[in-house]
């Protein structure tokens, strides 16, 4: 698909538009008026104001969804479905102005985002047909009677979605949520809304009134929605510590919920001596997500260990492939990496940096501020560390940036106590051309989604998640669908039919 390409995307995409909340199939500000300033990551320059949600707020869209939600139900899989055609067809139609806000307000190149809004539209088609797949069960639980499973949607369900692909998580992570019969509250990271409340207007074209509800703020509205009686069914994207902040608040709610949590990663890539060199340094590169989010991804492999046979000559090759990538504003089209979301969160990346250098870690390259980039902007050159020991700060706590360390070792058994020796197992992979090395490995590693000679790559169907602190639940897959909804049996005890027959005929 080409695209239109504009001289000026802030004036284009962002000037002169308004930004609102959708509760109830209407556009709204918060009620008391407060809103959140949006600031370019690219340049620090002041972009626009969007609404700053409170509990009153919350309390409005919680009360339409649950309004909304028993005709939803009702509409059948066929009838939801064609629902999230329409939403399909106006992703298409919407690809440049949702793929470039994402650029100007989180700071991913464009490039990428316009890929982010492609890969939208595998899980908008493909969650209607698992759940015409769906079916319940009956057990043979005991003879001459008839027992069965049937499943009810929650209701409402709460959706908190993370700041790095803000379009993508807002448009996929919700559908199966609402494919089985749930009506939605979502709010996005208050770093990074535009795309998801403009995404509001494509709800509010292809859903019913209600269905779906958009509300965007901080903390106090995040609680508010996880605290929420009504809500039963909450699912988060984002940090370990908010991670746990839910679950705690959930549980002093006073009502019971159900949580699916999908958190952070330190994940290991594990390199053998019998690897295409050039063929494993771009697989480390692409499973970074370097020119995708500036390695603000969960799945990044920001632990690579490589085989001290071909340990140097690896961190050699990776150095020079960095160097060819060009940091820059997240909207142009010549970028490859972009600038971090935040300077909060800029600020703590190159902490992490500091750190590995008074810690003792050879810094290769990078880790500094590019010298043609615009002042204000958020930017830090991909970091590649060598020499990395397991204790260090940068070797073992998520960063969350464009920060690579890579470690060298020689005993395998001493390498899969290091892989997993992190309370985080999100995401693995294993580089090899050996079949039992690979399958034996990737079975030792700690980790719930694990690669074989490649990375970072989704397959709509296969379950995600991770163990230890990298969450709760699996997505993307039939087990998420059934996390949608409650399941109940139904026993039936059945007579004789000569006995009823003749009752009957009395």
């Amino acid at each position: 698909m080409t695209e239109t390409l504009v001289q000026d995307p802030i004036a284009t995409y962002v000037g002169g538009r308004e930004f609102k909340m959708l509760i109830g199939g209407e556009f709204v500000d918060a009620a008391d008026g407060a809103e959140i300033e949006v600031f370019d990551p690219s340049t620090g320059a002041a972009l626009t104001r969007v609404p700053s949600a409170g509990a009153a707020d919350v309390e409005r869209a919680v009360a339409a969804a649950q309004a909304a939600q028993p005709a939803w139900e009702a509409l059948g899989v066929a009838g939801r479905s064609a629902c999230f055609a329409r939403f399909d067809e106006l992703l298409t139609e919407h690809r440049e102005r949702l793929a470039m806000l994402d650029a100007i307000d989180c700071g991913n190149p464009v490039k990428a985002m316009r890929i982010d809004v492609d890969i939208c539209h595998a899980y908008v088609r493909g969650w209607p047909s698992l759940a015409a797949a769906m079916t319940g069960d009956v057990i043979p639980a005991s003879p001459g009677n008839l027992h069965y499973t049937a499943h009810r949607p929650y209701g409402v369900v709460g959706r908190i979605t993370a700041f790095n692909h803000p379009l993508m998580f807002a448009a996929t992570r919700p559908l199966p949520s609402l494919i089985t019969g749930n009506t939605l509250v979502m709010k996005p990271s208050p770093d990074t809304s535009l795309s998801t409340l403009a995404l509001a207007e494509l709800f509010h074209e292809a859903f019913p009134p209600g269905v779906v509800n958009i509300v965007s703020g901080g903390g106090d509205a995040g609680d508010a929605l996880v605290t929420h009686p009504v809500v039963k069914r909450i699912a988060f994207t984002g940090s370990v510590p908010t991670g746990l902040l839910i679950q705690r608040r959930a549980a002093e709610s006073g009502h019971v919920k159900q949580l699916s949590l999908e958190l952070g990663g330190k994940n290991a890539m594990v390199v053998f001596p019998d690897v295409d060199l050039d063929e494993v340094v771009e697989g480390a590169i692409y499973g970074m997500n370097l020119d995708v989010c500036q390695g603000q991804s969960c799945g990044s492999n920001s632990r690579v260990l490589v085989h001290r046979r071909i340990y140097d000559q690896f961190v050699a090759k990776m150095a020079d492939r960095l160097g060819e990538y060009r940091v820059g504003v997240a909207y142009e089209e010549s970028t490859d990496v972009g600038p971090l979301v935040s300077r909060a969160h800029y600020d703590r990346v190159a902490g992490f940096v500091e750190s590995g250098v008074a810690e003792g870690a050879t810094l290769v390259r990078g880790g500094d501020r590019p010298g043609d980039a615009p002042e204000g902007g958020n930017f830090i050159v991909p970091a590649l560390f060598a020499d990395v020991r397991p204790e260090m700060k940068i070797g073992r706590e998520e960063i969350f940036g464009p920060v690579v360390s890579v470690f060298p070792w020689d005993d395998y058994d001493a390498m899969i106590e290091q892989a997993n020796g992190l309370d985080l197992g999100l995401t693995a992979s294993v580089w090899t051309h050996d079949l039992d090395v690979a399958h034996k490995t990737a079975d030792r590693l700690d980790a719930g989604y694990v690669w074989v000679n490649d990375s970072t790559r989704h397959y709509f169907g296969t379950p995600f998640g991770g163990s230890k602190n990298s969450g709760t639940g699996r997505e993307e897959s039939p087990d998420e669908l059934l996390s949608y909804l409650e399941q109940k049996v139904v026993h039936t005890r059945l007579r004789d039919p000569q006995a009823a027959l003749a009752r009957m005929l009395g």
